[in-house]
């Protein structure tokens, strides 16, 4: 009975879509869909609306209410123009940047968003094709713009694309805008509603001009431009897998001073499908065996890759066997801060105001790192918008060096308010010449950092479970972890608590409870073990899946126990799954 009332709405909400409101195409599909022996299409096409969240749109492409089509773009575009001629009342001219990825219909989508805010009013400054996502960050800050959006569904599969919105400073919005353009999309209930029709003297193509001066900016960046000039000719191989990369971190690296960039010729081109990889992740070792096999013809000293919207960095290096690892998003972190930490030290830049990031779920071993230089570390939830949130809080008193997070993100500049792997990949072959220069291999120097402040090893494990089922089971999980927390994990006593949902730190040690400072709430909770464990457990806000966060913490004496170390950590991370129950 329940699913023929399903069945009786989605069709009442795909019938809408076969009045004149919707063009040809679309109406030809969904009658396609209403008339089809098997109705599971139809359903998933219709039985909700695509949901504007936090962090804007992501979905199946396609017609119908839960896809992502011109009309659900359209509607999400509409809303947040009524609530910027809202915000910005007394403003001459509201502006807005917008970028797109390499994705099917990203560049359609684009066009529209433009043409929809031009027909509402507002100046639209539309890239002149595909273009990294931190550019489009950094364009909103550079033309002064209110607002802007972003076209990608990062490393999601082919069928997916997305909607970003961004604000005045570059950020993904947060609080109270987020809430405030959700609720002015939710009130747009029908097509006509939406003002389709722009005004081409409102839209301005913008291109080249902005690359130039984010390059620029980026170069700006380095650190170690003499290292570099010794090291010039170190082997990079790059690849894009088919993205928006291609645009910049090449000549990135050509304005750094590399002058031995080899690359994937196939995964150069690019494409919406994605042709040569199954997923377009560079955190999956598959993503990146082109660049791995390229890697090994050349003996390559450095792989470095970019997802679809070139804001993730992946990165492959060689073992002490010789043999081509993948670099995890911890580690990337860990390094990446590292050297800036330290390379600032070296050059006598440090005055004591100087500041890091990393989310809550990230190693725990940055903390060490920067309170040894004095360095104030700040800890923020997942997500760039956080990260960026720290940054606009601290930008007139204090200097910021850099953030990341375990999620293959990172952020070098202030100049742009999300991650930005076109900064993040030049950096980290400074990083190894810098390594290089004192006689250290990639490898070698990671080993170092362990040994100076203590070896971590962290895994990432994902719990799916779909549908409303899987939500109330993930739901009864969060609530048992809460009312029935571990005595002990892997061993070890479990001596804090962090529950993110209370805001409350408790110290089991000493019976003490105390309120932790942030910004607002977050389903999150996280166990300390005596031992040095820490344990995170977060529902995804996307996805069907619950994850866990673990890290493990362990000791080398020098770079000749990091097997052993490695070994005993990945003991401890099974022992922990046990435990947890994963």
């Amino acid at each position: 009975m329940e699913n023929q009332e399903l069945l009786k709405q989605c069709k009442e909400r795909a019938e809408v879509w076969l009045t004149d409101q919707y063009d040809e195409a679309t109406r030809a599909q969904v009658k396609e869909m209403l008339d089809a022996e098997d109705k599971t299409p139809l359903i998933e096409a219709f039985y909700r609306d695509l949901e504007f969240g936090t962090g804007g749109l992501r979905g199946i492409m396609g017609p119908g209410t839960n896809r992502m089509n011109i009309y659900t773009v359209g509607a999400a575009t509409q809303g947040l123009a009524n609530y910027l001629k809202e915000a910005f009342p007394d403003l001459p001219q509201i502006s807005v940047a917008i970028g797109h990825d390499v994705r099917n219909n990203s560049r359609k989508f684009a066009e529209i968003v433009a043409n929809i805010f031009s027909a509402n009013g507002i100046k639209a400054y539309l890239f002149d094709s595909f273009r990294p996502t931190p550019e489009l960050s950094y364009a909103i800050r550079t033309l002064g713009c209110q607002s802007g959006v972003n076209i990608t569904a990062s490393h999601n599969p082919k069928e997916y694309n997305g909607y970003k919105a961004y604000w005045a400073d570059g950020a993904q919005i947060i609080a109270p805008h987020d809430v405030n353009i959700i609720n002015h999309v939710n009130r747009i209930k029908n097509v006509s509603e939406i003002k389709f029709k722009g005004n081409p003297d409102l839209i301005q193509i913008i291109g080249e001009e902005i690359d130039n001066k984010f390059l620029a900016d980026i170069k700006g960046l380095s650190l170690s431009p003499d290292v570099i000039e010794r090291h010039k000719d170190l082997k990079i191989v790059y690849t894009p897998i088919h993205g928006t990369g291609v645009k910049l971190v090449p000549q990135s690296l050509k304005n750094y001073g590399f002058t031995n960039i080899i690359h994937v010729p196939e995964q150069d081109i690019p494409s919406g499908d994605f042709p040569t990889v199954d997923s377009p992740n560079p955190e999956n070792a598959s993503a990146m065996a082109m660049a791995v096999a390229k890697a090994k013809e050349v003996e390559a000293d450095l792989v470095v890759a970019s997802d679809p919207d070139a804001d993730r960095i992946g990165c492959v290096i060689r073992d002490t066997d010789g043999e081509y690892v993948l670099v995890n998003g911890n580690q990337i972190c860990l390094v990446l801060l590292n050297y800036l930490m330290t390379r600032n030290a070296e050059l006598g830049k440090l005055t004591g105001k100087e500041y890091v990031v990393k989310t809550i779920v990230t190693t725990e071993t940055i903390k060490r790192i920067a309170d040894a230089n004095n360095i104030t570390m700040y800890d923020c939830y997942t997500g760039f918008k956080w990260i960026a949130s720290v940054i606009r809080e601290n930008e007139a008193t204090s200097r910021y060096l850099g953030g990341g997070e375990e999620s293959y993100g990172f952020l070098a500049e202030t100049f742009c308010r999300d991650k930005d792997s076109v900064s993040a990949i030049s950096l980290m072959a400074e990083t190894l010449a810098w390594a290089k220069d004192k006689g250290l291999s990639f490898m070698e120097m990671l080993q170092d950092i362990y040994v100076k402040y203590g070896y971590s090893h962290e895994v990432g494990v994902s719990v799916v479970r779909p549908g409303k089922t899987g939500a109330d089971e993930i739901q009864a999980m969060m609530k048992n972890f809460r009312e029935n927390p571990p005595k002990q994990l892997a061993g070890s006593p479990v001596v804090g608590i962090k529950d993110y949902l209370t805001l409350e730190q408790k110290c089991l040690k000493c019976n003490e409870t105390k309120k932790l400072d942030f910004p607002t709430t977050s389903n999150v909770l996280q166990f300390f073990t005596a031992d040095g464990s820490k344990i995170s457990i977060r529902p995804s806000g996307t996805e069907p899946k619950i994850k866990f966060y673990m890290e493990v913490r362990g000791e080398m004496a020098n770079r000749s126990d990091y097997h052993d170390a490695e070994k005993i950590a990945l003991e401890k991370i099974a022992n922990l799954r046990k435990d947890l129950g994963i």
